[in-house]
């Protein structure tokens, strides 16, 4: 999840500039020109001030007298009614903060505090939160019951959506969670890709949503015909529509390889899963049929972010991949790879028509169809099972 992840601590740097820019009534009375702030990461500290480095890449070094007011805030935070009263000595490199200048600008007259290890501890805790929640293909919408239908791996789930549940969509140029839109359930259509955090049932076959994101992308697999470093592309003849297709891999593009070994196991943890117990010479015995269906996908799911990164130049004609792609405004425009996963053979192998494997930039997870359908925030294996 490391698009997401980042997107977080962007989502969270907003909160902390644009939530937190209460500045103290006797700077206001002086006038809103006569206020300076600066935001950004604790590059270093020393006994009389502290560097960052703002969101604008700069390197800012400022003063702290004792006379300025130190407060720390919480992760997502976006007022002070919950802030603590801190000393420079609590600042450390990694820090985030919302410095308030004085009048003249030579001076911290506040710093907000945002600790690193705060920012970590949230971030674990929401990836845990989207993990026990899943994500897969939607299948249909009922806006008018709140209720969406979802294919993750061979099961359905139903994804309740309530008044408080927070709705977000992708853009069609962006899979940032940053640059995700503020959206309703209107706007989620059939074939999107949907990741959602919320409380599952103990069945496991409804979720009622906290938060969801949606989008619609486009998933390719295929062996590799050719590499182009220069323009920066890989094409593949496309397993779902037989045709050539050339997608753009950039430096954000998350390009990972997986060993030949491990991309076994999944394949035949995939084959169980449709075929039954006999199959699946890895899994326990205890396991029915259900597990395994579910533990094929998570294998490969909880691994992606763990599998060795790989670079363009290391791609080679006849490599077996799987990509997750931007879908472009318009088909003169290159879908750009959000994740492409190599050495896939076996698993494709698993699924020789390629309509049900399909890569989503995060995770593996449940799908009805791959090419243009596929692809997105979760999920996106038929045969494999919810999300990292």
């Amino acid at each position: 999840m490391r698009i997401m992840k980042v997107a977080r601590v962007w989502m969270m740097m907003a909160a902390l500039v644009v939530g937190l820019t209460t500045v103290p009534a006797v700077a206001q009375t002086q006038g809103a020109a006569a206020t300076q702030r600066q935001a950004g990461t604790v590059k270093s500290t020393s006994a009389t001030g502290l560097t960052l480095t703002t969101t604008a890449g700069q390197d800012v070094t400022v003063a702290v007298p004792d006379t300025a007011k130190v407060l720390v805030v919480a992760p997502g935070s976006k007022d002070l009614k919950s802030a603590t009263d801190g000393t420079l000595s609590d600042v450390a490199a990694g820090d985030k903060v919302l410095v308030t200048l004085t009048p003249g600008g030579d001076a911290a007259a506040r710093v907000i505090l945002m600790k690193a290890q705060a920012i970590a501890a949230t971030h674990a805790n929401e990836e845990e939160a989207w993990t026990k929640g899943g994500g897969g293909i939607v299948k249909s919408v009922d806006p008018t019951a709140g209720a969406i239908v979802i294919a993750s791996g061979l099961k359905t789930v139903t994804v309740t959506v309530t008044p408080q549940t927070i709705v977000r969509r992708y853009s069609g140029e962006s899979v940032r969670f940053a640059d995700a839109k503020v959206s309703n359930l209107g706007e989620v259509q059939k074939g999107d890709q949907l990741r959602v955090r919320g409380t599952r049932s103990a069945d496991g076959s409804s979720i009622t949503a906290d938060e969801l994101v949606t989008g619609s992308f486009r998933n390719f697999s295929g062996l590799i015909s050719a590499v182009d470093v220069s323009a920066g592309t890989v094409t593949l003849k496309d397993l779902v529509t037989k045709k050539p297709v050339t997608v753009a891999v950039s430096s954000s593009s998350d390009v990972r390889r997986i060993p030949p070994m491990l991309a076994q196991r999944v394949a035949s943890r995939m084959a169980a899963g449709g075929k039954g117990a006999a199959a699946d010479t890895h899994a326990a015995p205890a396991e029915d049929g259900a597990q395994r269906e579910r533990s094929a996908g998570m294998d490969l799911s909880q691994m992606l972010s763990r599998l060795p990164t790989e670079t363009l130049a290391g791609l080679k004609v006849g490599d077996a991949v799987m990509i997750v792609a931007t879908s472009p405004s318009s088909d003169a425009e290159t879908p750009m790879a959000v994740t492409l996963l190599a050495g896939v053979d076996a698993i494709l192998s698993a699924s020789p028509k390629g309509q049900t494997m399909t890569l989503s930039p995060w995770s593996l997870g449940g799908g009805e169809g791959g090419g243009e359908g596929g692809g997105g925030p979760e999920g996106g294996a038929q045969h494999a099972a919810t999300p990292q």
